[in-house]
């Protein structure tokens, strides 16, 4: 089952936790993860997302980058994921730690088992 996943990969501890989310996946899951960042634009969200069985927009705050970007490019992910909801505190002078890390993968393969 193909997964696009937008993330977005802001500058606060909670955007880099979303990148690093992300990056991980596409390790864990080659070949069944798409992975774009909101910055990249409604044209290529629109292209991962156009592969995938479904979309996961992984948010870092209630800014909802990932969640905009993806309704900018006509996008309805079916599941939406944020990092703050998660206990992850935003704080743009922490750094990500691994166990926030492996909490929202966690989250997001849930969410791929689920549906």
């Amino acid at each position: 089952m193909a997964v696009a996943l937008i993330t977005c990969s802001g500058l606060s501890n909670v955007g880099r936790l979303t990148t690093a989310v992300g990056q991980q996946l596409l390790m864990r899951r080659p070949g069944r993860t798409e992975w774009v960042r909101a910055q990249a634009g409604p044209e290529a969200i629109a292209d991962a997302a156009d592969g995938a069985d479904f979309v996961i927009a992984l948010d870092g705050c209630e800014d909802s980058c990932g969640s905009r970007k993806a309704a900018e490019a006509g996008i309805k992910p079916a599941v939406r994921i944020m990092a703050i909801d998660l206990g992850i505190v935003k704080d743009g002078r922490a750094e990500v730690m691994y166990s926030e890390i492996e909490m929202v993968i966690h989250t997001v393969l849930e969410a791929v088992d689920g549906i």
